[in-house]
């Protein structure tokens, strides 16, 4: 197998910007001050310190009060996104809502617990909302009630689409007609590089059976494993009820917890910019070199851009001849929610140099044009029918 030199495939953040040297100073305080704590369990909520900066976090970009005995830390976004599903779970074959195309880990643990995935269709703003109100009625007609609706509203992950505050409300109102509740993930919340923030779901409505979860592994790093969900009473204690490890890695709570005493916005303002610009180049590189073949989205946060390639591209030999030149990506089928083999693929760019982005785009569009078996134009001009 050849040795893959332009990784597009794991969302990652940039290793450049990774803090070093003062984390080891945090480090170095943590290990003084709370040796003893060191040697005890954390307990189901987590360390009290993190908790504190995260909800000042959330309090700060979101313009409403979170209280820290509210969050729940977790062993990274994915033992949130599985706790929650399991709290809300009652038996096998559930039903729940998503995105048709979403987090692979998600549809991965959501198969794991057998849950009946239902996928909404996506346009430039998120999950469309005709579609779910379509599917709540279908669901409603056949005494089906949905157990929770998943959504990554910002920078969505596969396709880097921000859902319209507008449409936020829509989705707010079905599931209060329905009593289904949301599972908002917005682990990429501070990976933004232009435009408005748009608010969260707990920020717009105080439904205490909504859940939030987010993470420390986009904005700081992947390594730390560090994520928390955001949940009231009652629906904090279903949450808690399914934990069983004794507590998220206390260490790492507390040298994060010190980092960030001050707030997350200083470090964003550092690790963002040479993001945006990795973004701009790959859709730069991409322009040059597969404008006539393909289409993709320009996220305005996140780490990933989503690219429509020719229906006529023969899907397996274009991942293995990328493979054979070096080339790593995730094919489509990895986020659709029934793993159909669709013409998309995911680029993640932010742990790239920019040498291997540039150096890496058009090797890629050059195995999409050899993996076709016609030459004709493309068919379509956006990324969604």
């Amino acid at each position: 197998m050849s040795e893959i030199l332009y990784d597009f495939g794991a969302g990652r953040s940039d290793p450049e910007t990774f803090p070093t040297e003062v984390l080891k100073e945090a480090a170095a305080r943590v290990i003084e001050r709370e040796a003893s704590a060191l040697t005890n369990y954390p307990g189901n909520l987590g360390h009290a310190g993190l908790r504190r900066a995260m909800a000042a976090r959330e309090t700060e970009r979101e313009g409403v009060q979170v209280d820290p005995e509210h969050l729940l830390l977790t062993n990274g976004s994915m033992q949130a996104v599985t706790l929650s599903a399991e709290a809300l779970q009652d038996n096998p074959a559930d039903t729940v809502i998503l995105e048709e195309y979403s987090y692979p880990g998600t549809l991965s643990a959501y198969r794991s617990l057998r849950l009946d995935m239902v996928g909404i269709p996506l346009d430039e703003g998120g999950m469309k909302m005709d579609a779910l109100e379509m599917e709540l009625k279908r669901l409603h007609r056949e005494g089906r009630t949905p157990k929770f609706i998943y959504a990554i509203s910002t920078y969505q992950n596969p396709t880097g689409f921000v859902m319209p505050k507008a449409r936020r409300l829509e989705m707010i109102e079905l599931a209060r007609r329905y009593e289904v509740p949301i599972v908002e993930d917005n682990c990429y919340a501070d990976v933004h590089y232009e435009g408005d923030v748009e608010p969260a779901v707990y920020a717009l409505d105080d439904d205490p059976n909504h859940i939030y979860l987010c993470s420390l592994s986009k904005i700081l790093a992947p390594g730390f494993r560090l994520g928390y969900v955001y949940a009231r009473p009652p629906m904090l204690e279903k949450i808690l009820a399914r934990r069983h490890d004794a507590g998220s890695n206390y260490f790492a709570s507390a040298m994060v917890a010190e980092f960030y005493k001050d707030g997350i916005a200083a470090h964003a303002a550092h690790t963002n910019p040479p993001l945006k610009a990795k973004r701009d180049l790959t859709c730069d590189k991409l322009e040059e070199t597969a404008a006539d073949i393909c289409r993709w989205s320009r996220p305005v946060g996140g780490l990933f851009i989503w690219v429509r390639i020719p229906d006529d591209t023969d899907r397996q030999k274009l991942y293995e001849l990328a493979q054979s030149r070096g080339v790593n990506f995730l094919p489509g089928i990895a986020f659709h929610y029934q793993t159909k083999n669709v013409p998309y693929l995911r680029l993640a760019f932010g742990h790239l140099t920019q040498e291997q982005i540039a150096q890496g785009v058009p090797i890629l569009s050059q195995c999409i044009r050899e993996t076709r078996t016609s030459n004709e134009a493309i068919t379509f001009d956006t990324l969604f029918d």
